[in-house]
């Protein structure tokens, strides 16, 4: 990975030759679909809050969806389908590259997905597969305005029909009332996955998902409460009639299937919110790098090239970490659930650098950025959700914090993990287990990646930041009251993310030979970020004074190399015009 054209997508060069032919030919069939549209119809659709039909039509016709999120088990004899995160992920980012509503059809089918997969209701997997054939999308049912994600509560009940009774002659074994709020393709969505609870049995036991029909009578669809091309809606389900074939979980099974359906779907933000950064960063020094100020071009200022260094090398490290974490899904199971912690870094911590990346560009830029005719405009606005969707960065940064102790004191041997590009079919997501023991989760030991990298001179200065955290959670830990507070906890648990981050950038830029002075500038970041969190900590009123004496003894200055930083802006130069979307 010494190129440019290797480390950032770019449409007109793009070759997945790690791929299968089918694979291959159908995400250069999607980016051939979008950039057949043209930059100028993408923006007004955006613009015009354009519900995605078209791109759905495109999905139907080549089976995409269908393809790409069909267990092999379900393939129908078609060798091609098979639920493979690897190029899930490919997918992922062009679509993020093109538009967050593209991205978002096929985000929320998967997670409506999930508790079908998951389930042994071998009826209704027949179904979603032969709908997924048949061009449909699905829609998670979760969320309600008044609880949110809160999976503990909801007001989907779901009462039982009577014995003898002319529902139970026809089959009925439930009659749902209640609304769901913030769900995806609940427009169109051939299965509904519904979370509620029977009226009639108190506590997890009466916990049930099942499926449901947008097209169906008792369904009611209310409104888009967004107005933007995704169609994020709230129904509500009046006397809907549930037969057995449509139950796909009940008690405390059910609890864990919406637990881990997130699992599988949150993964998916990060390669999308890539996408969306990519293109805007296209834009961006094909823009700046052509302007000129004062007499001299925009690029020639001093804090134009951080701005853009900054921009790129956190760009590279989002890809670093999000494809290393790939190989980590594939190879899970119940003997290896790192993925459990790489999920919600993905999720809060790499989402949460895009809209680092968007706020330096945007910085350069100004008005520019604003500009109805522009891509940069579009993401600036939507680059916020990702960290939102999914649970926010502090519900993620809380689970993150289950698995300090193991990750950090107490490591384990696990047979090494090698990329994962075949074309596997990763079962593993579907039979995950109860959702707990996360605090029982190990890890390989985190410290040798690092001391490999020690000839990496922020690498190397980074790892004494690692190691002082470690100090810290052993001399002057957290107590019980401060473990209560979870203002507090949220900073030792940003400090451990970087920790994380580091190690999987790391272990990725072995694996792709990274340009030696990109990761060095990663790393230059690295330790500024943590220098961040550190102050953060010494100024809270609870801290105590050893570590407020800690949080200043752990500060170190990135070493500065001038012509290492110049040969990394060499490089950011060379994407002025390499890629322009035709209007």
């Amino acid at each position: 990975m010494t190129s440019t054209e290797a480390l950032l997508f770019n449409p007109a060069t793009y070759d997945p030759q790690q791929f299968d032919a089918e694979t291959k030919r159908l995400l250069k069939a999607t980016i051939e679909w979008f950039e057949g549209r043209g930059k100028r119809q993408l923006l007004a659709d955006d613009q015009d809050a354009v519900w995605t039909a078209d791109f759905l039509e495109f999905v139907a016709k080549e089976k995409l969806f269908a393809t790409f999120l069909t267990p092999a088990a379900y393939a129908d004899g078609d060798e091609n389908r098979r639920w493979d995160a690897a190029r899930n992920a490919a997918l992922s980012e062009i679509f993020g590259f093109y538009g967050l509503a593209y991205w978002y059809a096929e985000q929320v089918t998967i997670l409506g997905l999930g508790p079908i997969w998951q389930s042994d209701n071998e009826a209704a997997k027949r179904r979603a597969a032969a709908d997924l054939a048949d061009g449909q999308v699905m829609a998670f049912g979760l969320s309600e305005q008044s609880h949110g994600a809160d999976i503990y509560n909801t007001d989907m009940v779901l009462t039982p029909t009577e014995p003898g009774s002319a529902d139970a002659e026809a089959g009925i074994l439930f009659r749902a009332n209640g609304a769901k709020y913030y769900i995806g393709n609940g427009n169109v969505a051939s299965m509904v996955s519904v979370f509620s609870r029977r009226g009639d049995v108190e506590g997890a036991e009466g916990y049930i998902w099942f499926a449901a029909d947008s097209r169906h009578e008792n369904y009611h669809l209310i409104d888009n409460v967004v107005h933007q091309q995704m169609y994020v809606s709230t129904f509500r389900l009046e006397n809907y009639p549930v037969r057995a074939e449509d139950i796909l979980h009940t008690g405390p099974e059910a609890f864990s299937a919406a637990l881990n359906t997130v699992n599988v779907g949150k993964f998916n933000l990060c390669h999308g919110g890539i996408g969306m950064v990519e293109h805007s960063f296209y834009e961006a020094i094909t823009h700046a790098n052509n302007r000129v100020l004062y007499g001299k071009r925009v690029t020639d200022f001093p804090h134009v090239r951080g701005n853009f260094v900054d921009a790129y090398s956190r760009i590279v490290a989002m890809k670093l970490f999000s494809d290393r974490a790939v190989d980590y899904f594939r190879t899970a199971s119940l003997d290896d659930r790192r993925y459990l912690l790489f999920n919600p870094m993905t999720k809060s911590k790499v989402t949460s650098e895009g809209e680092v990346v968007m706020t330096l560009l945007l910085d350069v830029l100004a008005a520019k950025g604003f500009e109805k005719n522009t891509y940069f405009n579009e993401v600036q606005r939507l680059i916020n959700t990702l960290p939102r969707l999914e649970g926010t960065v502090h519900v993620n940064v809380g689970q993150i914090l289950k698995f300090l102790p193991n990750y950090l004191f107490n490591p384990t041997d696990y047979p090494e993990v090698g990329t994962r590009q075949d074309a596997a079919d990763d079962e593993f997501f579907w039979r995950q287990g109860p959702a707990r023991g996360a605090g029982k989760v190990q890890f390989a030991d985190w410290n040798p990646v690092y001391q490999k990298h020690s000839d990496v001179a922020n690498v190397a200065r980074f790892y004494e930041q690692a190691k002082a955290l470690r100090e810290l959670l052993a001399t002057a830990a957290p107590d019980e009251a401060q473990q209560q507070d979870l203002d507090f906890m949220l900073t030792i648990g940003h400090l451990f993310s970087l920790v994380v981050y580091g190690q999987l950038i790391l272990e990725q830029a072995a694996i792709t030979g990274l340009d030696r002075d990109v990761l060095d500038q990663i790393f230059d970041f690295q330790i500024r970020d943590f220098n961040a969190h550190a102050t953060t900590l010494y100024g809270k009123t609870s801290a105590t004074s050893a570590q407020r004496e800690w949080a200043v003894a752990a500060l170190r200055t990135p070493i500065v190399d001038k012509e290492r930083f110049d040969r990394v802006w060499a490089q950011v130069a060379s994407y002025d015009g390499a890629y322009e979307m035709r209007p």
